[in-house]
């Protein structure tokens, strides 16, 4: 069976300023290539049995796949969210040498 080497994770933060510490964290520790932060985007989600509604800014770390549960523990320690979103997607196709360069900017 085929397994992604590399991975994209989608978290999001409750400020740009969280999401830059989280981001240059990453990078510094060689558990990411990459991390792009996106715009403000409006969540509108249920927590704690109420609707909820507020601004959010997401960010998409490209990674390798065996890092993953070291990203995964970086993010839950820097985010203040008690349960924030963190999914990982296998990326199972992309340009050859984009990819190689997310495995020499991410080495395990």
């Amino acid at each position: 069976m085929y397994k992604p080497e590399q991975l994209l994770i989608l978290t999001s933060c409750p400020n740009a300023e969280v999401a830059a510490g989280i981001a240059t964290k990453l990078v510094e520790a060689k558990l990411a290539a990459c991390v792009q932060i996106g715009q403000a985007v409006e969540s509108i989600y249920r927590w704690d049995n109420k609707i909820c509604q507020s601004n959010e800014v997401p960010i998409q770390i490209k990674c390798m796949a065996s890092d993953y549960h070291s990203i995964e523990q970086l993010v839950i320690k820097m985010h203040p969210y008690g349960v924030p979103e963190f999914i990982a997607t296998p990326i199972i196709g992309g340009f050859g040498p984009y990819l190689q360069w997310i495995k020499d900017n991410s080495p395990s």
